[in-house]
């Protein structure tokens, strides 16, 4: 299947900082992907500590539930990702196919197995082919290329673009970087983060607060888009940090929240996660616009937040945004089919900024010409006040169009 690239995508491959403590690989396992790399491995220094966030589905892929075991320790030395074959509904057999990952890996790199994440995605049900699997990754575990577009592409599945960024802030004077690469086109509708994303440091930070760190940005971020309503079964997170930008003698480790060293880690932490969540619905398999929901005036969060998702969920509303269609009716279906508390006399509707809805009347300013000309853009803003409260929550997500139907129905042929 030959993929279009979405017109969403960067017009380039972002240039990233080099991340201290790290040795990367790629290889091509000839599986699943003739001709391309398809396998991605990262080994990282002792002390890298590690915080990660998995699928909430009830159907969990065994490199997740391996990783979620792992995770408790916090500390990590490899990452191994394989792209083609997700291992999920495979049984016994998935849990043998991780034991054989891992003990080929610890023949490589002398480490513990409770060190190791093992991540995988593609088609569920099938088995990962052992041989060339293992045998690329040991390929890829013994060379030192260090190149991040080779390994976002090698993670990628029904992706059109390679998807990455980078920030370097200071601490201490001394220069410290953070890289994330990231796969997810379809199968996006997170309770968590429905992709695979990886981000990398080299800050000295505590597993605790690296946990509490991603726990806090994951909430406008990974769980924050949709694309298809469907939760995968491999979705992860995992966030590594090295340590090595601040390593000499008498660098205290951040092991509290509330430490001021914190504070620009966190604001570029939250842009990378940010920013990757955004690229995965820009490629949102057949997407050609990118939709912002925003809700306001709601009695709550949480209410706020299912009234964003009905609305990002419902194909009807994205496929009347995909053909430029200021079919309003359907954003008030979705409000109401929440289930959340609303007053109808008191919602408010703005397609970017053409008022449709005041205090729940036809606006005498509607003009549906000019609406129609704005959603023939490719960001459209869909603005929604429900006039009750103080409470907002915004989700992002993209157009329904043929293309979508088109991938899935070739996926695996």
């Amino acid at each position: 299947m030959i993929k279009k690239i979405s017109p969403l995508a960067p017009k380039n491959f972002p240039k990233l900082p080099l991340v201290k403590g790290i040795r990367m690989g790629t290889a091509k396992s000839g599986t699943k992907y003739k001709g391309r790399r398809d396998i991605f491995t990262a080994v990282f220094e002792k002390g890298t500590t590690v915080a990660g966030a998995f699928t909430q589905s009830d159907i969990r892929a065994e490199p997740v539930e391996f990783c979620k075991k792992n995770i408790i320790d916090g500390s990590a030395r490899v990452l191994a990702v394989n792209a083609g074959f997700a291992n999920a509904f495979t049984g016994k057999k998935g849990k043998k196919i991780n034991k054989s990952i891992t003990s080929n890996i610890k023949k490589i790199v002398k480490c513990r197995e409770k060190d190791i994440f093992i991540c995988s995605t593609g088609v569920i049900g099938e088995n990962i082919p052992l041989r060339p699997t293992n045998k690329a990754i040991s390929q890829s575990l013994k060379i030192s290329e260090n190149k991040w577009e080779s390994a976002a592409k090698s993670i990628m599945t029904t992706d059109t673009f390679p998807k990455a960024i980078g920030r370097k802030i200071l601490i201490d004077n001394k220069e410290v970087s953070l890289v994330g690469i990231a796969k997810g086109s379809g199968m996006i509708s997170p309770n968590m983060a429905t992709m695979l994303a990886f981000i990398f440091t080299d800050a000295l930070i505590d597993k605790t607060v690296l946990q509490t760190l991603l726990n806090i940005e994951l909430r406008n971020s990974f769980n924050a888009i949709t694309v298809d309503s469907d939760t995968s079964t491999n979705d992860t997170v995992l966030v590594f940090a090295t340590g090595k930008a601040m390593d000499d003698k008498n660098e205290r480790i951040i092991s509290r929240t509330s430490d001021s060293r914190l504070i620009k880690f966190r604001e570029a932490f939250s842009e990378v996660m940010h920013d990757l969540a955004i690229q995965i619905v820009k490629d949102g398999e057949g997407a050609k616009k990118l939709i912002q929901i925003k809700v306001s005036g709601a009695e709550n969060t949480s209410s706020a937040k299912e009234i964003a998702r009905s609305i990002a969920d419902s194909p009807l509303v994205k496929t009347a945004v995909g053909a430029s269609d200021p079919n309003w009716g359907r954003i008030i279906m979705a409000i109401g089919k929440a289930k959340e508390k609303i007053n109808p006399k008191k919602i408010s509707l703005k397609i970017g900024s053409n008022t449709i809805i005041k205090d729940g009347e036809i606006s005498r300013s509607y003009s549906e010409s000019r609406t129609k000309k704005y959603m023939k853009g490719k960001d459209i803003l869909l603005d929604i006040n429900l006039g009750l409260g103080n409470s907002f929550s915004q989700i992002w997500t993209c157009d329904l169009t043929e293309g979508y139907i088109k991938i899935n129905a070739d996926y695996r042929s």
